[in-house]
């Protein structure tokens, strides 16, 4: 039987974990947060996923454990988080640092250390690969970047492709076999450098898409243009697929990933740059619109104003780098709230805050609908005496709707 450590028990490291234990992998999932490892240990997850509970039964009826500590296998994978820093734009390394660092404390010569965790390239030629050719033992390095969509882990777990990027042509078997026992996509094995590139470039490539659709938002608002009859008709051409616009970008890859290419190559990036800017910027358009509206409908008081939706992805309870929140941190000094109400989000994040559809309908008198979960596609009609703002194009027929 393989063996594997799964040093990061988060949106990735758990699901994978997990797939690897009900694949019939002996696993070890690892987390520095107490309070994580603590609800695992009692059947609980940290986190909504869909098919999550019955895939954790069937890794505990498997063989697998959840510690605090590191310990001794074949085996690691990372799966730690990697911001940046948001002045030089350049990767924050050091939980990664620190998670190889504990690693070598505990492994044995020719263990095989794989970060998952998605790196700009170089990340570990740079900061990985020294301090593992200090530590005097015979570490296997390979980068095998998660590829996944909340909603969709588990599906994308197993049916979508997999690159590993290693340095020799054993490890890549030896990996390869280790993925295949829960993959059923594609598994590509390449160089490390390539693979971290490759990651982080599906997030830029997807980023500029988005960009480009919020940029049209504006123009077309500023020509008097309905930009969704312009989309529409566009997508016409059979080699044009315009995204929607919306109020900005979340979540831990498409909002991250791009900034580690240009604070790497700060001279050359210069089309990522700029799209990160105009997505980044998208919150404070929808500001500009809410202040607009509000004084065009004579709504007087933030109170009145509600904010449909906390998280940053549709039907999920992730609310990483939320456009939502972004918004509301334009708001730190106000003293009126906005009502804010997401059906996916059950503990008291902001002020205002409220837990109850009908509650938060009957306190507003405008409505920004800022992602288009289910409950409000399918009772959007519920909205038709208010004021809309719907950012995500998903209301229809009435009263009172504006876009951006």
């Amino acid at each position: 039987m393989d063996e594997v450590n799964v040093i990061g028990l988060g949106y990735i490291g758990l699901p994978t974990a997990l797939m690897f234990a009900s694949s019939g992998v002996r696993v070890i999932g690892t987390d520095c947060k107490a309070d994580v490892v603590e609800m695992l240990n009692k059947g609980e997850l940290p986190f909504d996923e869909t098919g999550m509970n019955d895939l954790f039964l069937a890794a505990k009826k498997n063989n697998i454990e959840f510690s605090s500590e590191y310990k001794k296998m074949r085996n690691y994978v990372v799966a730690v988080p990697t911001p940046f820093n948001p002045e030089t734009k350049l990767i924050d390394e050091s939980y990664i640092v620190k998670a190889v660092k504990q690693i070598l404390e505990v492994c044995s010569n020719d263990a095989t250390v794989v970060i998952e965790s998605t790196v700009a390239p170089g990340t570990i030629e740079q900061f990985v690969r020294p301090i593992i050719e200090s530590s005097g033992k015979t570490i296997h390095i390979a980068h095998a970047p998660e590829r996944i969509l909340p909603g969709q882990m588990l599906y994308e777990l197993n049916n979508n492709s997999r690159t590993i990027g290693v340095d020799d042509e054993e490890t890549g078997r030896h990996l390869k076999a280790l993925y295949s026992s829960f993959c059923r996509g594609e598994i590509i094995v390449t160089d490390i450098k390539t693979a971290e590139m490759t990651k982080v470039i599906e997030n830029t490539y997807r980023d500029i898409n988005i960009a480009f659709a919020n940029e049209l938002a504006t123009i077309c608002r500023d020509g008097g243009m309905d930009v969704y009859e312009v989309i529409r008709i566009a997508n016409k051409h059979p080699r044009v697929s315009i995204l929607s616009p919306g109020p900005g970008v979340g979540g831990h890859c498409i909002a991250v990933d791009p900034w580690f290419l240009v604070g790497r190559y700060k001279e050359k990036a210069k089309l990522i740059r700029v799209a990160r800017e105009v997505n980044d910027n998208m919150p404070s358009i929808v500001a500009h619109r809410i202040e607009d509206l509000m004084k065009e409908n004579g709504v007087v008081s933030y109170e009145k104003v509600g904010l449909y939706g906390l998280t940053y992805k549709e039907n999920i309870n992730d609310v990483r780098e939320s456009p939502t929140l972004q918004l509301l941190s334009l708001y730190k000094e106000q003293k009126d709230h906005f009502c804010v109400y997401d059906p996916y989000v059950k503990t008291k994040m902001v002020d205002g805050q409220v837990f109850d559809m009908h509650e938060f309908v009957n306190r507003c008198d405008f409505v920004v609908i800022m992602i288009g979960h289910d409950e409000i596609k399918n009772n959007s009609y519920i909205l038709n005496d208010k004021i809309v703002l719907d950012t995500r194009n998903i209301a229809h027929n009435l009263n009172h709707l504006y876009h951006l």
